[in-house]
């Protein structure tokens, strides 16, 4: 009986050792993230009446929409905003604090990395890689939770823009090339370009694209949510001739040279175009695994930058963009089948109304030369020490940064520099705040405020004092007129973005809750049931 009733025991247990392992987690085929450099928030609602059913307007009509947004950091600069977007945190914790920033003493580009040579091209540009960002992404967690099955590629036409959000682990990031027009990688990736990159690079779009003038979409009165097209807050494309319709772009190029993609709508149609040549080369969403791939758009910060956010050639890039995000969804949709993929989108930043513009408007504004105010800050301390040895190292960000080891050789105390260089920045009345980064956390500033100074915080690379101007003080030159615009503070009009989930799983609605950028990282990472980055800070986003 002893022997029969033993020998039921181990065939129970064999039988259920023997179960089949459970399944893998359900997952969607592909995860696509877009970012949209310099996007404000408001771009959604300012040209919603002329946006296409398939674009923008597609995301808030079928997904989820998170109406406040906001950047929990500053500066709110393009790498540090990619960076956070994939990594769910900050830059105090992943470490890309600029898009350059200090080492040491050295400054360093975000993406800059000396180890390795480009591939595809010759130039300078080829020299990058995600070793500087000190965390993971979510596209390098899900590498890893599938035992490196799934697939990452980004694809930009800024380096930092494919590098940063794609992680560590990328099959493969590529950016495009100012030199040549084509799309390049380096050798952190891979010794050659995929065959399908260089069949892309020998259709030569970027020629194709830049020999045709930039027309507006519709008669050029209907843009009444711009100013005039001959504005005078408007950057010049071509020497001597003013900014407006039509673009003279085979002309500006003889100048520009293939750079002028980043300031043309068709640089993001050329983004567009390696993100579906990207799709189908590496067969993503095909496989086992669920892919991710990233795309960012540069060229909205190009034109921001150079013509402001009220010209008539940002409204006509934003409708372009549009029609542009349309027939990638619906590449989407052929690919891996409506419903089978998750895409978000959001943006690195926003950007700020033109100095001048304000000022016609009786908004106060002022420019601001962070140069100037750091080299006469210098020469200030210089004479009351008695000494030509430089003490300030130089500024970044709104942050003065010391030459700490020339004023330990030279005996100065640094606690009584840092308060004596306070005490001066302090007597600028466009400044709102000035605080040593080190102790912000006790000094008289705003808690919303103190807080994003905390977490942009990186005591390896950022400055030692931070200013923060007024609202609407901004600039990188005082001088009469300042064209175009910037961003880069904590003010809603550089930390309000945009942030819509489409897709798998995802509901229709949309909520009015304040999320922040780096919520979005935790977020995918609960929809794919797998492990946050390793610095995430962020929680996910309930979608009710």
């Amino acid at each position: 009986m002893k022997t029969l009733f033993k020998l039921l025991i181990i065939l129970a247990l064999t039988a259920l050792c023997a179960r089949p392992v459970s399944a893998q987690p359900e997952r969607p085929k592909l995860v696509v993230g877009i970012v949209i450099d310099q996007m404000r928030w408001d771009y959604l609602m300012r040209y919603q009446n002329r946006y296409c059913e398939g674009g923008f307007k597609r995301l808030m009509r079928e997904g989820f929409s998170c109406d406040n947004c906001m950047i929990n950091y500053i500066p709110t600069v393009t790498a540090a905003g990619h960076a956070s977007v994939y990594t769910g945190t900050f830059p105090s914790v992943h470490g890309i604090v600029g898009n350059s920033f200090r080492i040491g003493y050295k400054w360093v580009g975000c993406v800059e990395d000396t180890t390795v040579i480009g591939v595809g091209t010759t130039g300078k540009q080829g020299k990058v890689s995600p070793r500087n960002m000190m965390t993971t992404t979510f596209a390098d967690e899900l590498r890893l939770a599938t035992n490196f099955r799934s697939k990452t590629i980004g694809v930009s036409i800024k380096d930092r823009g494919a590098i940063l959000p794609a992680g560590h682990t990328a099959n493969g990031a590529y950016w495009y090339d100012n030199e040549t027009g084509n799309f390049i990688s380096s050798t952190f990736y891979t010794d050659k370009l995929p065959d399908w990159v260089n069949k892309f690079n020998e259709r030569k779009l970027a020629d194709k694209y830049l020999s045709q003038k930039w027309e507006p979409l519709y008669p050029i009165e209907t843009y009444t949510q711009s100013t005039a097209d001959d504005a005078p807050y408007e950057g010049t494309y071509v020497k001597g001739q003013p900014t407006v319709f039509p673009i003279d772009v085979p002309e500006a190029k003889k100048s520009w040279g293939y750079g002028l993609m980043k300031y043309v709508p068709a640089g993001a149609t050329i983004t567009f175009d390696i993100a579906k040549a990207a799709l189908e080369g590496e067969q993503l969403g095909k496989g086992s695994e669920c892919d991710i791939l990233t795309v960012s758009i540069s060229t909205t910060d190009g034109i921001g930058h150079h013509v402001g956010i009220n010209a008539a050639e940002t409204e006509d890039c934003y409708l372009r963009l549009d029609r542009d995000l349309a027939d990638f969804l619906t590449t989407l949709d052929k690919h891996v089948g409506e419903g089978n993929y998750i895409v978000f989108l959001t943006a690195d930043h926003g950007a700020a109304h033109n100095i001048s513009f304000n000022q016609d408007h009786r908004i106060p504004s002022q420019p601001w030369d962070m140069g100037k105010t750091t080299r006469a800050l210098n020469k200030y301390l210089q004479q009351h020490y008695g000494t030509d040895r430089k003490l300030i190292f130089g500024d970044a960000n709104c942050q003065i940064i010391l030459q700490r080891d020339v004023i330990e050789e030279l005996g100065i105390k640094p606690e009584e520099l840092t308060q004596l260089a306070i005490d001066y920045l302090k007597k600028d009345t466009r400044f709102a705040y000035v605080a040593e980064l080190e102790k912000i956390s006790t000094a008289t500033v705003p808690q919303p405020v103190r807080e994003r100074a905390i977490n942009g915080y990186n005591r390896l690379r950022s400055g030692d004092i931070a200013t923060i101007p007024q609202p609407a003080i901004y600039g990188d030159a005082e001088q009469k007129l300042v064209k175009g615009t910037t961003h880069g503070v904590w003010n809603p009009y550089d930390a309000h973005i945009p942030c819509l989930f489409m897709g798998w799983h995802i509901p229709k609605g949309k909520s009015s809750r304040e999320v922040h950028m780096t919520d979005i990282a935790p977020t995918i990472c609960n929809l794919l049931s797998i492990q946050m980055p390793n610095g995430c800070t962020g929680q996910p986003i309930e979608f009710r």
